[in-house]
Order: C-alpha cells, then sequence, then structure tokens
C-alpha cells in the first residue's frame, strides 16, 4: 500500500480519537463543575461556559504557532505532541479538586491542540493533488464520527461508571493516538525550513498569489463553525417549546443534535470525489446555498420531526463544506507554508465556536428561538457574497495572468 494511504487511515484514528476526547466530555461538564463545590445557578452557568470556552480561546491564538513550528520541525512531531499533551491534560482533569484547577487544566488542553489541522496538513502535503479533496473530506469523517460518538459514550460511561472515569478512559484512548501515530505514521523526505528562513506572518501572506481568497476562506471556515454552534445553547429549550408535553427531550435533543453527523458522514467522501472532478468552489458555494435555505426554513418548524428531518439534510450540506475549504486552502497555497495557513485555519475555526453558541444566546433571549435560524441563515448569506466576490476576483486574475 502507498505510503500516504497508509498514514491517511492512521491519522484517521488519530483524528476520531481527538474528537471522541473533546467531545464526550462536554456533555456533563456542568455537573463535573457542580461536584467541584460550585452551587449556585449563576456561578454554574458562568464557571461551564468559562471552562467550555477557555480550551477553544486559547487553541484559536497558539494554533499558528504550532503550524509554524510544524513547517520547520515536521508534522509528525506535532501530531506526537498533541496526542500526548492532550491525554496529560485529560488525565490531570480527573483529579482536579476545584474549579480554579479545571480551568487552568482545560486551557492547557488548547494550548497542547493542534492534532487535527497538522494531520489535514500532512495528508495534503502527500496526497496526490487531483485526489486531495476526497482525502481530505475522508479524514473529515474521523472527526465529525468522534463527536457523534463522545457524547453518546460520555454519557453512558459517566452513568456507569463515574464521571471521574471518563476522564481516565478519554487520555487512554488519545496515548492509543499516540502510539498509532509514532508506529505508523511516515513522513518521508520533506524540506526543512530553519528558523532563519522562517517567513513572517506577513511574508507568509506576501507569498501567497491571492491572499485576498485565503482570507475569505478563513472567514467562511468562522461562518462554518459559527452556524454549527449558534443552535446549540437553544436546541434542547427549542424542541421543548414544540413538544411540551414530551417526557423524553433530553434523548429527542441528542438525537437531533446528532442526526447531522450521521449524514455528514454519508456526503463528505462523496462530495469530496466529486469536487475533485467538478471543481472544489463549486460543491462550497452550493452547499453554503443549501444551508440557508434549511436554516430559514429551521425557523418555520412546528414539531420535532420536521426540525430533525431539515438538520438531517442540513449535514449533507456540512459535510462538504470544511473540507472543501481546506482543499481550495491547500490549492492556492505552497508546500512551504501549509501548516501555517492550515493553522490559521484553526483559529478561525475556533472563533466560530466561540461566537456561534454566544450569538445563539443572545439572539434567542433578545427575539426568541426561531431568530437563532434566521439569523444564522442570514450571516451564511452574507458569507456566500463575500466568497463570491473573492472567487470571481481570484478567476479574474488568473485570466488575466494566463493560468
Amino acid at each position: 500500500m502507498e505510503s500516504w494511504k497508509v498514514n491517511l487511515i492512521s491519522v484517521w484514528f488519530g483524528c476520531f480519537f481527538t474528537g471522541l476526547a473533546i467531545s464526550q466530555i462536554l456533555p456533563f461538564l456542568p455537573l463535573y463543575v457542580a461536584q467541584l463545590g460550585v452551587t449556585s445557578h449563576e456561578a454554574l452557568s458562568m464557571w461551564s461556559g468559562l471552562t467550555f470556552s477557555v480550551t477553544f480561546l486559547v487553541s484559536a491564538i497558539v494554533s499558528p504557532m504550532w503550524g509554524s513550528l510544524a513547517d520547520r520541525k515536521g508534522r509528525k512531531l506535532m501530531l506526537l505532541r498533541a496526542s500526548l499533551g492532550m491525554a496529560v491534560a485529560i488525565l490531570l482533569q480527573a483529579f482536579a479538586t476545584n474549579v480554579w484547577q479545571l480551568f487552568f487544566l482545560r486551557a492547557l488542553m488548547g494550548l497542547t491542540s493542534g492534532y487535527i489541522p497538522n494531520a489535514m496538513a500532512l495528508v495534503a502535503s502527500q496526497v496526490p493533488r487531483e485526489r486531495s479533496g476526497w482525502a481530505l473530506s475522508t479524514l473529515s469523517t474521523a472527526q465529525i464520527s468522534g463527536v457523534i460518538a463522545g457524547p453518546l459514550m460520555g454519557g453512558f460511561l459517566a452513568d456507569w461508571v463515574g464521571l471521574h472515569w471518563v476522564f481516565l478512559i478519554t487520555a487512554g484512548l488519545l496515548m492509543v493516538s499516540f502510539v498509532v501515530t509514532l508506529f505508523f505514521i511516515k513522513e518521508g523526505v520533506r524540506t526543512v525550513i530553519t528558523k532563519d528562513q522562517r517567513l513572517s506572518g506577513k511574508a507568509v501572506f506576501a507569498s501567497l498569489p491571492y491572499p485576498g481568497l485565503i482570507v475569505s476562506l478563513f472567514v467562511t471556515t468562522m461562518v462554518i463553525q459559527l452556524c454549527n454552534g449558534s443552535v446549540g445553547p437553544i436546541l434542547a429549550l427549542f424542541i421543548q417549546s414544540l413538544a411540551p408535553q414530551s417526557n423524553n427531550i433530553a434523548f429527542l435533543s441528542g438525537l437531533i443534535a446528532a442526526v447531522p453527523g450521521v449524514s455528514a458522514l454519508i456526503s463528505a467522501p462523496r462530495l469530496g470525489k466529486l469536487g475533485d472532478r467538478i471543481g472544489t468552489a463549486r460543491i462550497l458555494m452550493a452547499t453554503l446555498i443549501v444551508a440557508v435555505v434549511l436554516f430559514f426554513a429551521m425557523s418555520f418548524v412546528t414539531n420535532p420531526v420536521q426540525l430533525g428531518i431539515l438538520r438531517f439534510l442540513l449535514g449533507f450540506a456540512d459535510g462538504a463544506m470544511l473540507p472543501a475549504v481546506q482543499t481550495l486552502l491547500l490549492k492556492y497555497s505552497s508546500d512551504q507554508i501549509t501548516g501555517r495557513i492550515f493553522g490559521y485555519n484553526q483559529s478561525f475555526m475556533y472563533l466560530g465556536n466561540v461566537v456561534g453558541p454566544l450569538m445563539g444566546a443572545g439572539v434567542s433571549a433578545a427575539a426568541g428561538f426561531r431568530w437563532v435560524f434566521i439569523a444564522t441563515a442570514l450571516v451564511v448569506l452574507i458569507n456566500i457574497v463575500q466568497l463570491a466576490v473573492a472567487l470571481n476576483r481570484t478567476a479574474a486574475k488568473r485570466r488575466a495572468a494566463g493560468r
């Protein structure tokens, strides 16, 4: 088997375990905060929000640094650092004795992040360019699978063996990821970039043929994560308002939250392959337009079944969006700066994870649940316009240059 295929399979499992680790602790994080002595409703809400968001905030700050280091020291080393660092940070969370320790360790977890963007950069640097869309889309299914399975596994383990054991088991899974990376991933020959040769952030963008398009794609990544996260804070409450007599709101909420991931798993490799054939930009624009239509439709639903169906359909588009952005970033940047570009993109992704829930909570408080879907659709619509302008300008420049 070709080495890039072995690497793709190996980092798939690494990304799966990383997605699992990040997501399986989140459903019971407020319960763990309460166990650590936070009792009042206001303090519990505040600390749950802080311990959740600090991981993503720190990750957003350090991702470009890890991307730069990956370009100089190698991506396999960064994969080993991330998997081992997250394993240690999560292991220590099991032994936290107060909420400040948990907060610090969640920040440390953000500091050690970077497995998934480096896995993407490693695969992107090795896969044949004509198959990059399929390869990156296939790799994205690993994180999606982990995020789907994580809350289910975390909830089950928390009920059966206790909250502390979830942290211990999660750390164990990340150690499996570390071992798989150590023994199975081969980086091969690469161009070594010394510290003196390292480009500054300004020089990175100066080296790009179409910097405006790259920035536009970064913004698109943030918007994709924003629209995924904006509904999160109000989903259970919205479902409760649609079915006030239901006795299984928690089950319904979990099911409706998970269904987009199922359809994304189905669509990601297929649409990635189609993008390789007809053009990745076309796939990205089409899926963003579909997302706008579906979010507007969600604001008019009258029962949970309708919402579940629309979210299932949304997953088909969602599975293609981020891989399409990453494929375009790969297409319009050189191998020398791939790690930096993917690191910047990951920062925008984490910013979307922070801004989305804040926007959803704010809009629902000010105008009601249904307006969250409308506001999300409008944000995606504005993004479509800015991305279309950037793509058209890039196409015009390429024509003028005879490319």
